[in-house]
């Protein structure tokens, strides 16, 4: 196929220096007498052949209203050039295929309507970036259009990664995509902006990621480059670490564990999380979540190794729970506040459940049997008052406390009272629930606070020289109510 059967050629300008162009560039454009430009903000065009007519669609993006009518506005045109019989000529800035959105949309229309295109290279705005840092990308890099990463919650790349933001655009886009940054890094991280890049105006800025918004240099030609954290503070890290332990070459006792042997392990870091947090302990909250996020991985990767799922199945199933569940987010639904989101959530689950073949089971039958009483309790009551069925007011809530504390008094046997005691445990903890209490919390701490009475009382029982056997409950009780109020002393 010769170059004069392409209808549409796709040409990249360069960086920004005209010394930049490729000399393939160099020869397409002596041979065109007009040429269309994306844009005419760019330093390359002062350096373009003499003879060449200058077109730019930079009208479009003065009438358009956003990134998306103007990249359609500027491919409609584009093809409507193509169709005429001396074709087009199109440029843009740096490569066709780096940070251009127009090009892939060209070529679809393109192909669409039977049009042939051909594109020729351009050195990207990257290559002289690499160039002023110093850096090699094959050793690792993350690149990332600043418009996305405005407009997300939290970096989607990896934070042990160095990292590239691209076309910052504005102090605005960089303030936006600083929020974001800093969900993932801290404020003082060491950044570098480079501005113009490829041109004799090229700018290094040094400087804090929080303080990324307010260089003046910022343009459409600025980027961000983030030098990446510590590799153990990353997720991937530590998945790798979990995977080097269950290798070959890994730990022996980490490569005997599976499902079932890991369970108590679980079961225990849970229980020592619960216990940090019940303590408001904030360093010991940190270190059992990552000890519970080991078992996590663990039990992913022997999942992984058998066949079973792994981790990327784990994500993308809790992904698209969540989204799904959250319409009022993720979607166009408006609720009116949280007690809506509870009953359209459990509609929604109800939906999964029919769609899934399970449309029989029932509201509680997802609650696991094997979580503690107090907590199980708590789950039953909520997921049925999600649906209506519940007291009105508090004082029913009551009412029904004092009803089976009559029931256990007047039980005739062992099977009865067993009975009516776990009718009046039940009946506490939708009490418990209705102000707003975690029964199992509350009787946890209940219980630490009776084993460090206790503990008194046997000091100082010690301390005067007594067995605990030896003293009446007269004394003991004397010694109860001295440690409360020494250990509610020491509390305030």
């Amino acid at each position: 196929m010769t170059i004069e059967n392409f209808q549409i050629t796709i040409l990249g300008l360069g960086p920004g220096d005209a010394r930049l162009l490729t000399r393939q560039a160099w020869e397409e454009l002596e041979k065109y007498t007009e040429i269309y430009l994306r844009t005419n903000r760019h330093p390359a065009i002062a350096g373009l052949p003499s003879h060449l007519r200058i077109y730019s669609f930079d009208d479009i993006y003065q009438k358009a209203g956003d990134f998306t009518r103007v990249y359609q506005g500027i491919v409609d045109k584009v093809i409507e050039l193509g169709k005429r019989s001396q074709g087009v000529l199109y440029a843009v800035p740096g490569h066709p295929y780096v940070a251009e959105a127009t090009t892939p949309a060209i070529i679809q229309r393109a192909q669409q309507e039977g049009m042939q295109v051909r594109v020729i290279e351009g050195v990207s705005f990257l290559e002289p970036i690499f160039t002023a840092l110093g850096i090699d990308p094959l050793t690792g890099l993350t690149i990332m259009d600043a418009l996305d990463l405005a407009t997300a919650h939290y970096p989607l790349f990896s934070i042990h990664i160095p990292a590239i933001i691209a076309q910052l655009y504005s102090r605005q886009v960089a303030a936006d995509v600083k929020l974001t940054l800093l969900e993932a890094y801290p404020a003082e991280h060491p950044v570098s902006l480079v501005h113009y890049a490829g041109t004799n105006q090229q700018i290094i800025e040094q400087c804090c990621l929080y303080e990324v918004d307010r260089s003046h240099y910022i343009d459409w030609m600025s980027s961000l480059y983030l030098p990446a954290l510590d590799k153990q503070a990353s997720f991937e890290s530590f998945q790798e670490v979990v995977t080097h332990l269950r290798s070959p070459e890994g730990c022996p006792w980490d490569r005997e564990q599976d499902h079932a042997s890991l369970r108590t392990s679980l079961l225990e870091e849970t229980y020592e999380l619960l216990e940090a947090i019940d303590n408001g302990d904030i360093n010991s909250m940190k270190e059992e979540l990552g000890d519970l996020l080991l078992q996590i991985l663990m039990h992913a990767q022997i999942a992984h190794e058998e066949g079973e799922f792994d981790l990327t199945d784990v994500l993308r199933a809790v992904n698209h729970k969540i989204v799904s569940r959250h319409p009022h987010v993720f979607g166009t639904l408006s609720v009116s506040g949280s007690a809506e989101v509870l009953r359209n959530w459990e509609q929604i689950k109800a939906a999964e459940r029919a769609e899934n073949g399970n449309a029989d089971k029932g509201l509680l039958d997802s609650i696991p049997h094997n979580l503690p009483a107090l907590y199980q309790a708590e789950q039953y009551q909520s997921r049925s008052a999600r649906v209506g069925f519940d007291w009105k007011e508090p004082g029913g809530v009551f009412q029904k406390v004092n009803e089976e504390l009559i029931e256990i008094n007047q039980a005739v046997d062992d099977q009865s009272r067993s009975a009516e005691f776990g009718d009046l445990l039940f009946s506490l903890v939708n009490v418990a629930r209705w102000l707003g209490i975690d029964a199992e919390s509350a009787l946890r701490t209940a219980n630490e606070r009776f084993a460090n009475r206790f503990r008194f009382i046997e000091a100082e029982a010690r301390r005067q020289g007594k067995q605990l056997n030896q003293m009446t409950l007269e004394e003991m009780d004397i010694l109860w109510e001295e440690a409360k109020k020494r250990l509610e002393d020491r509390a305030h």
